[in-house]
């Protein structure tokens, strides 16, 4: 007996290890994706680009990550979640300092795809592995996974732009952070879960359709109306809530924390009210906030709008993204790489679309589409049901 509780003992320790690296593991993500936003306009003086160069060669990094995921199954599938975790951390890490020494366009460019290809495999990768520890831990987890990965991307951006501040290179700037980060990777190492992947006794690679597809779909929704916050509150409060320019930003600063406060607490409401009603109300309070932002013509209602869009939408993705996981007969990573890209797909293409509907309607009215997309979200929360 005392045997068997030591052993009990011990795999409650090696879980909760295993726990503990994962969140970190997205925390080390968040900030090596957001280290690249302080570095872009040292970029831009740097190589002396306009603004169409530089939104052209931002594009690469998308098309990268959507461009990996797909093999993300095979890689899993043979080497395990664990080893992919590990190389493909270290690897995002060298881009750091490539991205910040990268002599011409042409160099930039292939340093970007670079960049967004480790990043969509660490993104499936780890995704796929918080599925295997929630499964065994028999609670939920993702939402405080992807709460991490929120709190990274606001680290990562700061750590930057605070060694830049004290006066370091950016090139020295970059080598640091991309060090720390990649000692943090070999750190948790130990503690990711050892077992191969559970793509054991799947196929590697799969064709989207079913469930998964639309999974996915709906992922395109939620990711859609995240780059619509990105790209175009900004724009909104200065061109129709008559916010200067200098502080229209606050509009994503409400944004961003209220998605990363939904997401840390979002584990406790799911285990209280179930996937389903999870998804239902969130995507519903994040349509109510659309709609309270392009119709009400008063500036505190778009902010709280904007905070109700970022309360909805937080646990959205990673319920969605844990139900991927769980689907009966299909390698986790391949439905998680499937939801995944889809979901990358609405956060680059979305804001184009809103761009497009503005110019032959209005924003607001663009804005107000978002809200029945979600909408029609809510109304298919049942698919998430387990």
């Amino acid at each position: 007996m005392r045997t068997t509780n030591e052993g009990a003992l011990a795999g409650r320790e090696s879980l909760g290890r295993a726990t503990l690296s994962t969140r970190l593991i997205f925390l080390v993500s968040g900030i090596g994706m957001s280290a690249w936003a302080p570095m872009v306009p040292y970029a831009k003086s740097r190589l002396g680009l306009d603004d169409a160069q530089l939104g052209l060669i931002l594009l690469v990094f998308g098309g990268g990550s959507m461009a990996s995921m797909p093999f993300v199954g095979w890689l899993t599938h043979r080497f395990g979640n664990r080893r992919v975790i590990v190389a493909s951390g270290l690897l995002l890490c060298l881009a750091l300092p490539a991205l910040a020494l990268a002599p011409s366009a042409l160099l930039l460019t292939a340093a970007l795809a670079y960049f967004g290809v480790m990043l969509g495999v660490v993104d499936v990768a780890m995704n796929a592995h918080a599925v295997e520890v929630e499964k065994l831990d028999g609670r939920v987890l993702m939402s405080g996974f992807h709460g991490l990965f929120s709190v990274g991307g606001l680290t990562g951006a700061a750590l930057m732009s605070a060694l830049l501040a004290i006066g370091l290179p950016l090139a020295w700037s970059a080598a640091v952070l991309a060090g720390l980060l990649a000692a943090l990777v070999l750190f948790l190492r130990g503690g990711l879960l050892a077992g191969a992947s559970e793509a054991e006794g799947h196929a590697a690679f799969g064709i989207p359709r079913g469930l998964v597809l639309l999974l996915g779909l709906l992922c395109f929704v939620s990711f859609m109306a995240e780059g619509s916050m990105l790209d175009w509150s900004a724009v909104f409060l200065r061109d129709f809530r008559g916010f200067a320019a200098s502080s229209a930003g606050i509009g994503y600063a409400c944004f961003s924390i209220a998605m990363a406060l939904g997401r840390l607490t979002g584990d406790r409401l799911v285990q209280r009210v179930g996937t389903v009603w999870t998804v239902r109300a969130g995507a519903a309070l994040a349509a109510a906030g659309f709609a309270l932002v392009s119709s009400v013509p008063w500036a505190p209602l778009s902010l709280l709008g904007f905070v109700l869009i970022g309360l909805g939408a937080s646990n959205i993705v990673p319920v969605m993204f844990s139900a991927a996981g769980r689907l009966p007969g299909t390698s986790p990573a391949v439905a998680l790489a499937t939801v995944t890209m889809l979901g990358y797909v609405g956060l680059l293409s979305g804001p184009a679309l809103i761009g497009f509907l503005s110019k032959i309607t209005s924003l607001p009215l663009a804005m107000a589409a978002v809200a029945v997309l979600l909408a029609v979200v809510s109304a298919s929360a049942r698919i998430v049901r387990r």
